[in-house]
């Protein structure tokens, strides 16, 4: 899809074209009154046993799971518990065993969880440095040999067999594993309890076929609100790292992006056709990747998630309502607008600097990083992640309010940051 160029001006976008069908996802729920949700992310965070390098695990963040689930559970106002993916850290193995004791973990919910895959899960399970520097287990490239040096159980090795992640970190085959632990069930939650949700699995476009294996993108309505996920990993949409640090990208790689972000388009679109049939007050996307995040790097980086900015950007200008984003990956708390090139932002102090998080880009406002849109009808919230005390967002909605644009509310939407220092 070719970027919408509009750095004149800065005219608000039309979106083309409707969705093929709609599929009503009402669920039966009281209509006109608030719905409180637990949102967070990039948690739990820690770091795998490595000997061959010297590297000793930490699970203190996956011991206090329970308690911090806990802390939701007590809540009597919370109806629903959304994760917006990172289930580890980039310094944890990707494992048949830790995807199981995460699945296993969740069934401590009293309420349905739903959840969207972090890269850390599939999309970097590929990444690794050197033997002293394994990350989340895959390999690297090889320039002498051409060949991929694992990360094997008792040092480098070349035998797949011998990997200590998953198919030693196939992005592809851990996709997969994620999809069998987390979604078996296509319009299935996690947790307990009853959310009906609609899976692109049945729901496809019946014109793209093979939109049908992303199970793991939902949505349902709530309140006058429809909830849409999307998979689109952090970093750079699964494009600028090549997988395991060959020279090029393979057409697996590419094609992987390509069809993934084909599909996350045709169901935000759907997502949106029933927004505008439902006369629904607002929207709210959920997706793991920071897409405005530099992280350091040049804006380059950012190029392959234009398609996806340009869809949320048109549909949500079309629909003229509040549109709400949560994400997490940059794992710094932060609520603004990177639609709109006046919008504010605020956000917690970056310990690495000491200073915002807002400051990470220029002008203190992300949308330099993708300055080619106007939408005043659009706030994102980053959820707080990766580091302890652990935390989470307590969401309301109100269909019958419309709170002016603050850093804690905007339209139906409110929210309040709940750190547990306990924990």
């Amino acid at each position: 899809m070719s970027r919408r160029m509009l750095k004149h001006g800065l005219v608000p976008l039309v979106a083309i074209g409707l969705a093929s069908s709609v599929m009503s996802t009402t669920t039966a729920s009281a209509a006109g009154t608030p719905l409180t949700l637990a949102v967070f992310g990039d948690s739990p965070y820690g770091k795998s046993a490595y000997a061959p390098a010297g590297q000793s695990a930490d699970i203190s963040q996956f011991q206090k799971t329970p308690a911090f689930i806990s802390t939701i559970n007590s809540d009597p106002t919370i109806s629903d518990a959304i994760h917006v993916g990172d289930i580890h850290s980039g310094k944890e193995f990707c494992t048949d065993a830790y995807d199981a004791s995460i699945a296993s973990v969740w069934r401590n919910f009293s309420r349905p969880l739903v959840y969207t895959p972090g890269d850390n899960e599939w999309a970097d399970c590929h990444k690794a440095s050197s033997l002293a520097s394994p990350g989340q287990g895959g390999g690297f490239y090889d320039s002498s040999s051409g060949a991929i040096n694992y990360i094997g159980t008792s040092g480098l090795s070349t035998d797949t067999a011998d990997c200590v992640s998953y198919h030693c970190g196939n992005p592809l085959d851990n996709l997969a594993k994620v999809r069998q632990d987390f979604f078996a069930q296509p319009g299935h939650t996690l947790g307990s309890g009853t959310l009906k949700v609609v899976s692109q699995a049945t729901a496809y476009d019946p014109s793209h076929p093979g939109d049908a294996q992303y199970v793991e993108n939902v949505r349902w309505a709530q309140h006058d609100i429809v909830f849409v996920t999307i998979n689109v990993p952090g970093g750079s949409n699964n494009d600028s790292d090549p997988w395991y640090k060959v020279p090029n990208a393979t057409q697996a790689q590419t094609d992987e992006r390509d069809n993934r972000t084909a599909a996350d388009v045709r169901w935000l679109d759907a997502a949106f056709a029933e927004a505008r049939a439902q006369h629904a007050k607002g929207v709210v996307i959920t997706a793991q990747a920071d897409m405005w995040d530099l992280d350091g790097k040049t804006k380059d980086r950012l190029t392959n998630y234009e398609p996806i900015i340009s869809e949320v950007a048109a549909r949500t200008t079309r629909f003229g309502r509040p549109v709400l984003m949560l994400n997490g990956d940059s794992h710094l708390y932060r609520s603004d607008n990177p639609l709109s090139p006046t919008a504010t932002c605020t956000g917690e102090t970056d310990p690495a600097t000491g200073g915002s998080v807002c400051a990470h880009d220029p002008d203190n406002n992300a949308w330099n990083e993708h300055p080619y849109y106007d939408v005043p009808n659009f706030h994102r919230i980053v959820v707080h992640g990766s580091t302890t005390p652990l935390e989470w967002l307590k969401l309301t909605v109100d269909p019958n309010a419309n709170h002016p644009v603050t850093d804690t509310a905007y339209g139906p939407f409110s929210w309040q940051r709940m750190p547990q220092p306990q924990l």
